[in-house]
């Protein structure tokens, strides 16, 4: 009879400390967001503009964390500014609703420090509107329940979240991730993904980027002729490996375990811990200001990773009871 074990954490101290920091305003209202908060003076023609892109931003920031609306977003920053007796203007709520058209209109890396080898992807469903999942149960799907799906690239190592992209729910992973390859860092060597992106254009991208492809092969895959696809190659040595150590789901698992693929469950991790902060659902209604509304939620939840994340440890039950 396997021994039951029990998952403890044991920087309880720390973490503890970091998510009551995670509410501190002036976390998210920082020294340097406040020197950054008018435009620099361009000299081109047209109107000049008043407020920064990181002006913009951290107001989208903040409005993600604390659940506000625009509206209440514009009276909240006027109230936090007045408290802090700093002389910066408060954009208007029409303002912010613009400059987020445009801020999301370009896919941006977040930005990091630390010089990344892995990386783990995954996407999963964010609702726009519709019904709630009571009502889908109890009457059936709505016609109008409309999804979009955010892909995130996560370092396994910081739990960072590198990238984040937002696409509409028919957007299959594979694409998404051709769209991702090209602002990938240039030390990344090893992406993981799940059989989504088996597909021979992710293959292609990835090893003319001379980045490593871990990811299982679809079941019933068979090899592919090198000499028109030499871009698959990596796919052809997973499928002798998965046969060599005898074929069927035994030797799947083992070839996970090989190739350290189980550390994509990472991303799945990351993806709870997105809605589990922001919830499930987009409140703007357009794609590029949705687009803005995830990178500013991206931000948020790395700033809240880098205050402290847990750090526990297996241990077995009667240690467990030892300890108790």
């Amino acid at each position: 009879m396997a021994q039951r074990r029990t998952y403890r954490i044991r920087n309880w101290k720390q973490y503890n400390r970091a998510l009551i920091n995670r509410g501190r305003v002036t976390i998210w209202l920082s020294e340097e967001a406040r020197e950054k908060w008018s435009a620099a003076k361009t000299g081109g023609k047209g109107r000049p503009r008043i407020y920064s892109d990181e002006a913009i931003l951290c107001a989208l920031v903040m409005k993600s964390v604390y659940h506000l609306s625009l509206r209440s977003l514009q009276g909240f920053l006027t109230s936090l500014i007045a408290l802090l007796g700093v002389s910066l203007r408060v954009p208007s709520y029409c303002q912010i609703c613009r400059r987020a058209a445009r801020l999301g209109s370009k896919l941006r890396r977040l930005s990091g420090n630390r010089r990344i080898t892995d990386i783990v992807i995954d996407s999963t469903g964010l609702k726009v509107f519709g019904e709630g999942e009571w009502k889908v149960r109890s009457h059936g799907k709505s016609k109008r329940r409309t999804w979009r799906k955010v892909h995130l690239a996560i370092c396994p190592e910081s739990h960072m979240i590198n990238l984040s992209l937002l696409t509409d729910s028919s957007t299959v992973d594979s694409e998404a991730l051709d769209e991702m390859i090209d602002l990938l860092p240039g030390s990344v060597e090893r992406v993981y993904g799940d059989g989504a992106y088996d597909r021979s254009g992710s293959y292609r991208r990835l090893t003319s980027r001379g980045i490593m492809p871990v990811i299982p092969p679809q079941k019933g895959a068979v090899l592919h002729d090198l000499s028109r696809e030499p871009w698959m190659r990596g796919r052809n040595d997973a499928l002798m490996m998965i046969e060599g150590l005898g074929g069927g789901e035994v030797a799947r698992a083992l070839w996970k375990k090989l190739m350290r693929y189980h550390q994509r469950s990472l991303a799945e991790t990351a993806m709870f811990r997105f809605k589990t902060l922001f919830g499930n659902s987009l409140m703007a209604r357009t794609l590029c200001r949705q687009r803005a509304e995830v990178y500013a939620k991206s931000i948020a939840m790395n700033r809240m990773t880098s205050l402290g994340m847990p750090k526990g440890v297996w241990i077995e039950q009667k240690e467990f009871e030892k300890a108790m």
